[in-house]
């Protein structure tokens, strides 16, 4: 597999991510170097480190993974974005939840595509550390690039902006579970 085949899917593989990364950065109050890096860490490292796990898992696990990855990002997308919704209804001003909760719960939903991805690694003539790390180095700069999007619109539209990033995450699941049902 090439370089220029890598960053394809790598860029696929992080769409989902930078998404997410904008639905974030939209709730986030105050806009910090540290906060824009932590989630971009945070979502590089998952995306990175799920084809690895993929790929080691390898072939006897494919069909089981295959069967519900697509359920668990809906699912833990879908009930993200409604409380993002939720939240955007009630009196409160913005969400800084960046709790490692959260932020691991978002990493491991945009993620599991990757883990799909490395399973069909292992079939593949491919250079598992140099397209794991191209994975993880282009979500983390698409996710910084982002946060920072959707805390510019967010500071613009406050409580419309945060029922936006939820409905994001809940398109984001949605996309995910139709694009494997299909």
């Amino acid at each position: 597999m090439g370089v220029l085949e890598l960053i394809s899917i790598s860029i696929g593989l992080a769409m989902d991510a930078f998404a997410v990364s904008i639905g974030k950065g939209l709730s986030l109050k105050k806009l910090k170097l540290q906060n824009i890096l932590y989630i971009g860490l945070c979502f590089g490292i998952f995306q990175a480190g799920m084809p690895i796990l993929g790929y080691l898992l390898g072939v006897s696990f494919k069909q089981q993974i295959a069967a519900i990855d697509h359920w668990i990002a809906f699912i833990l997308l879908g009930l993200i974005g409604l409380n993002m919704i939720k939240e955007a209804k009630e009196d409160e001003q913005v969400d800084d939840d960046l709790s490692l909760k959260t932020i691991l719960l978002l990493g491991i939903a945009t993620s599991i595509d990757a883990l799909a991805v490395g399973v069909t690694f292992a079939f593949l003539n491919v250079n598992l550390l140099q397209a794991s790390m191209m994975i993880g180095i282009i979500t983390f700069v698409l996710s910084c690039i982002g946060v920072k999007i959707g805390h510019f619109c967010g500071l613009k539209y406050n409580r419309k902006a945060k029922y936006f990033g939820g409905l994001i995450l809940i398109f984001m699941g949605c996309k995910i579970l139709i694009e494997h049902l299909m």
